[in-house]
């Protein structure tokens, strides 16, 4: 996905220099109520939270390089009978930076699991995107008593090319040009292959992307999360899992492709597979309405 940064940032960087943006407007475009700041595990977290307060909780988990609002058309589909709770991780959106510079899993699974006491659930719930469904089912791995049921879109978790386990990913070095470097029409290019339709990638969304990457400090914290990604083989975690688990996932996905559900399916026990024609690795932005209808009956079983 992000090759196409490291080939034209390393050509063009001295005339491609896009500062940070102001962390004030930010906060007024993309954390406008009904969204709060939270302070979980020693950070300031970007929490968004809608439905009845006593409903049963739906946790949303964005993938790398996204935020909450990546889940706006899912939140709508879902809050009139779910609590719904999503929010920028540790390095994204406006939440910025982790003052611990900590991007591995298991700093993710120890913010999730502060947040939820923080916020009083017991059990929830838990949806999580690419990155965010590796992370969801690690926490569903390690801490079954919280998770009542899980959803996993297109996750992330087993090993691909460029990742190995055991191993950091190799990220090229022109790579850390992006920290200062970042065009809007670049952001274009690099959200593309993430849909099957082009044409579902509307203006508004790009630059949603662009700004909340601009975020103060954003930039170097996905390169941290990058460098400090370390994969290990999944099946011993997933085969703990105890919640029903539904998988949803793009018949078109070009950035973890349809064909890694098998091994979810023969992973987890009882788990359940959404496939969806014409749609790619951001099911949630590119056709919301596909899975929605699956979704909730899953959520209601």
């Amino acid at each position: 996905m992000w090759g196409v940064v490291v080939i034209v940032l390393a050509a063009a960087a001295s005339w491609l220099w896009t500062p940070d943006k102001p962390r004030e407007p930010l906060e007024a475009r993309y954390a406008a109520p009904p969204s709060r700041f939270v302070e979980v595990a020693g950070l300031r977290l970007h929490v968004r939270e809608t439905g009845p307060p006593a409903a049963a909780a739906v946790i949303l988990m964005h993938g790398f390089g996204a935020s909450l609002h990546t889940w706006e058309d899912w939140a709508r589909g879902l809050e009139a009978d779910w609590r719904v709770i999503r929010f920028d991780l540790p390095g994204a959106g406006v939440t910025g930076p982790d003052p611990t510079a900590d991007y591995r899993d298991e700093r993710g699974e120890q913010i999730l699991l502060a947040l939820m006491d923080q916020l009083g659930l017991a059990r929830a719930s838990v949806v999580g995107h690419s990155m965010g469904g590796r992370l969801a089912w690690r926490f569903a791995a390690d801490h079954p008593e919280r998770v009542t049921k899980l959803v996993l879109v297109a996750p992330d978790g087993f090993a691909s090319p460029g990742f190995e386990y055991g191993k950091p990913p190799e990220v090229p070095a022109a790579l850390g040009l992006m920290r200062n470097a970042l065009p809007r029409a670049l952001m274009r290019m690099n959200l593309e292959p993430a849909y099957a339709n082009p044409q579902a990638l509307t203006d508004e969304t790009i630059d949603r992307y662009h700004d909340l990457l601009l975020a103060p400090g954003v930039r170097g914290a996905l390169l941290d999360r990058l460098k400090q990604t370390r994969l290990r083989d999944p099946r011993p975690l997933l085969a703990r899992i105890q919640a029903p688990t539904l998988l949803i996932w793009g018949e078109q996905d070009a950035m973890i492709p349809l064909s890694n559900s098998a091994d979810y399916l023969k992973a987890v026990a009882g788990a359940r597979l959404v496939t969806l024609p014409g749609v790619g690795h951001l099911p949630q932005e590119e056709r919301p309405d596909a899975a929605l209808a699956a979704l909730r009956r899953f959520l209601r079983e």
